[in-house]
């Protein structure tokens, strides 16, 4: 063969070489009418693929997923339900809108996943943050009260004792431990900025 002679004709896969006849023949494992079949719609699948699912990557990807799988189930199709082509469009479709759902799913699970730890992580160290700080701000207005007040206080609304018992425990009159409760509650809430 000299340099300027291409040579003998590869065939191109002639006219009577159909999808379905090429289908029936990678059912029975022929490599060769695989690539055939290849050459004669990998570019439509891919087309179809691309319109669905626009990243050309994953229609790349997908398009290769689907010809993996006209080699593998070939057996599969009955041409009495459909031609080849549509057979094998419907295939790439259905895997293209697969990948969209699941790329979505993903996407909606990463998502809620997500806002939901940011929230949670939010939530809880806020709370606490706000918790402490509100324990040591009532603390500190505690301790500027005068004893009588204070243990009255504490045992009231901490330890929950009624005024009577708060004034057995204390050895201090009813009157005398209202009158310092009351006193007490005023200058905490002024302390605490409530109200104002």
């Amino acid at each position: 063969m000299t340099h300027g002679d291409p040579g003998p004709a590869l065939p191109e896969g002639d006219n009577s070489e159909t999808p379905e006849l090429l289908l029936q023949r990678v059912a029975r494992g022929d490599e060769e009418s695989f690539n055939r079949l290849y050459n004669l719609v990998a570019a439509r699948v891919f087309g179809l693929i691309r319109r669905v699912l626009r990243d050309p990557a994953q229609a790349e990807e997908v398009t290769q997923e689907v010809l993996v799988e006209i080699w593998r189930t070939a057996a599969r199709y009955d041409p009495g339900r459909g031609s080849a082509t549509a057979w094998i469009f419907t295939m790439a479709h259905r895997r293209a809108v697969d990948r969209v759902r699941s790329e979505q799913a993903g996407a909606d699970r990463a998502r809620r996943v997500a806002m939901a730890s940011v929230e949670r992580e939010y939530d809880e160290v806020a709370d606490a943050a706000a918790t402490r700080l509100e324990q040591e701000r009532v603390r500190a207005c505690l301790g500027g009260l005068t004893a009588l007040q204070r243990e009255a206080i504490t045992l009231a609304y901490y330890q929950g004792h009624t005024y009577r018992e708060v004034a057995q425990l204390l050895d201090a009159g009813l009157p005398t431990v209202k009158t310092r409760m009351r006193d007490g509650l005023i200058r905490l809430r002024d302390c605490l900025g409530v109200g104002q």
